[in-house]
This record gives C-alpha cells, structure tokens and sequence, in this order.
C-alpha cells in the first residue's frame, strides 16, 4: 500500500535511474494517481512547471535534464493515426503515458508498466512490471 507521498517517492526513485527513451506506462482508474507521479518524475528531473495531465492536449513537453514527454491517450479511444505518438519513443526523453493501456498495439515491447490501484481513499497499490532488460536492471536498482 502506498500513499501519495509514496507515490512521489517511487517516481523521484525511478527518475534517479532514467535514460533517454524510457517509456513508463501508467493505468488505472480515474483519481488513481497518474498525474501525480509525473509530477514526481518531473519534480525530480529539475521541471518547475505545474504538471497538470494533458487531457485535451494529449502531448505536453516540458524541458528538465532530459525532455519530458507527458501524454494523456484516453480520449484517443485507441486511434492514434496522424498524432505522432511513436515519434516521441525516439526524442531522446522520457516518456510518461497515462491510460497506456488504450493504445497497447504501437507501444514499444521494452517500457514499464504501472498499474495505479485504488485500495483506499488515501491508499493505493502499485503493481510494476517491467518489459525488457533495461527495465528489469531499472527496478532492481529502485524497488
């Protein structure tokens, strides 16, 4: 069980051990949490900007020691012809999709998901799975 402070730690901990092109894909229920680990992240990758989830922009960037790339895809109901959402896996950032899970077919193979559940209204459990080498190196190093 995590609050959101913990929540904030487990961000800044994975932001510790980013590298250009990582992918961090988040699901979970409206109100879980998303926003409010990449506000961590981007806290600790330097970003001052309020983070605030890009709901109708679908893309925000925001400049930090490494470019932070923070999409939103729900109300792309899975259509993400003309977008150019593949294009930012190979910017040289970081990548922080919240509802990940609605465009799972042009994800990349290695990335990590989170899964954000609601376990009480000031708890939540976060179940962290990685794809690839990379990611199974990075939370080694940060869980």
């Amino acid at each position: 069980m995590r609050s959101e402070m913990e929540t904030i730690e487990l961000a800044q901990n994975l932001e510790s051990e980013k590298f250009p092109n990582m992918i961090i894909c988040l699901n979970g229920e409206l109100g879980s949490g998303k926003t409010l680990f990449t506000k961590g992240f981007a806290s600790a990758l330097g970003i001052k900007e309020n983070i605030t989830s890009p709901t109708f922009n679908i893309i925000k960037e925001y400049d930090g020691e490494l470019p932070l790339y923070h999409m939103d895809v729900y109300r792309l109901d899975g259509k993400t012809d003309g977008i150019g959402i593949e294009e930012y896996f190979t910017k040289g950032g970081v990548v922080i999709i919240e509802w990940a899970s609605t465009i799972k077919d042009i994800l990349p193979e290695e990335r990590l998901d989170i899964r954000i559940k609601v376990a009480g209204e000031n708890s939540r459990v976060l179940l962290v799975e990685p794809r690839g080498q990379k990611y199974e190196e990075l939370c080694e190093a940060v869980l």
